[in-house]
């Protein structure tokens, strides 16, 4: 099992910044593709960003390339989202999730999820 619990969300202005975070505990965190998803009200949840397992390679969607970063810290234990230039259609429930695969962008493939973190920005 692997626990995962998303921090940093809350309300920012458009244009403004913020960082997630996703600590991590349970079994070998380097063992794990690490991905961040989103769900918006009343939209389905999509993928946003993920990392493969030594941080060497990272992915994105289309629609925050460019303004999103994902990075991971092995000794942490943790995953991190930096974003910038957030738009109002950023807004959702950002979480966290492991897969021992390599899969990538498909939700279904993770196997461990966080409960979510909210991210509200303001037009």
């Amino acid at each position: 099992q692997v626990q995962l619990v998303e921090s940093g969300g809350g309300l920012v202005q458009a244009g403004g910044s913020l960082r997630l975070s996703c600590a991590a505990s349970g079994r070998t965190f380097s063992n794990y593709v690490m991905g961040w998803f989103r769900q918006a009200p009343g939209k389905e949840r999509e993928f946003v960003a993920a990392i493969t397992w030594s941080g060497a390679a990272t992915y994105y969607a289309d629609s925050v390339k460019g303004r999103f970063t994902i990075s991971r810290d092995n000794a942490k234990n943790s995953v991190y989202l930096q974003m910038i230039s957030l738009k109002p259609e950023d807004t959702a429930v950002y979480y966290c999730a492991a897969n021992p695969r390599l899969a990538l962008y498909d939700e279904h493939e993770y196997d461990y999820w966080g409960q979510g973190t909210q991210v509200t920005v303001s037009s």
